[in-house]
């Protein structure tokens, strides 16, 4: 069994982006609260690490970071993110539009003076790299790269590695668009054909949104259990008949391999 047509997320599936995440919200964080050190806190890039699967926008990221230096528990953190963010949100009179422009221009700044030492802060996981490289060399399924990064950006990642993908095969932040509406589309390309769709992502409310669409029915769902998830999302994914949970390990082999 072969998919016509394999969807997959950027970062958190293809790309850790964890590096540049710390350290473009601790920038912002520095930039709100104007620490009296710009130099982070021993352990704080660890627990933001762990962390990083309670943040769904950008705005979170410096607030997760003030979370932490406030002293709040990870437990509580993972338990209750959307309380403890909207309790810091509204004791510091903060504006989440404001946040998420603020971490937004320290990023483009960031990119636009240096670019090369943005990039360097994404690393692929071991074996995608070659994993891809494979697909693309049999021709037999059609690669896409559906993400809320920027196109423009994951096809220079992934140029650096020697994956030339074609633009129109990377669907990124641009399009502006659920993901749910571009597998739709994506499906679309083939019309008359039986197409059979993969699409192998970290987050599991992007994978629910997708069962949520009676279209999409037939498009077959993985968790990559290597991304921005925690346990708990594992645990749920694995009790969900539509939801298959991928291991790193899988994603490398055939896609033989990827079936239950």
């Amino acid at each position: 069994m072969v998919p016509t047509i394999l969807a997959l997320d950027f970062d958190g599936v293809l790309c850790n982006g964890l590096l540049e995440y710390f350290q473009t919200a601790w920038r912002t964080y520095c930039q709100i609260w104007k620490p009296a050190s710009q130099t982070p806190p021993e352990n704080l890039a660890a627990s933001f690490y762990r962390l990083r699967p309670v943040i769904e926008t950008g705005w979170e990221m410096p607030i997760l970071i003030h979370a932490l230096i406030l002293g709040i528990s990870e437990e509580k953190i993972l338990q209750d993110w959307s309380a403890v963010a909207q309790s810091i949100v509204n004791s510091e009179t903060l504006d989440r539009t404001d946040i998420a422009k603020q971490l937004d221009t320290i990023r483009d700044k960031w990119i636009t003076t240096d670019l090369d030492a943005w990039l360097s802060l994404h690393q692929f996981y071991p074996g995608v790299i070659e994993r891809l490289d494979q697909i693309l060399s049999t021709n037999t399924t059609q690669l896409y790269i559906v993400s809320t990064k920027e196109g423009r950006f994951i096809k220079q990642l992934l140029q650096q590695q020697g994956i030339n993908l074609p633009q129109e095969r990377i669907i990124g932040k641009e399009s502006k668009r659920p993901k749910h509406q571009t597998l739709r589309q994506l499906i679309e390309t083939f019309p008359g054909e039986a197409v059979t769709l993969w699409f192998v992502e970290d987050r599991l409310k992007t994978l629910q949104s997708v069962q949520q669409q009676p279209d999409l029915k037939p498009v077959k769902l993985y968790l990559a259990d290597w991304g921005y998830n925690t346990k708990a999302e594992q645990e749920s994914a694995g009790h969900d008949p539509r939801i298959q949970l991928l291991s790193l390990e899988q994603f490398s082999q055939d896609f033989s391999n990827w079936l239950d």
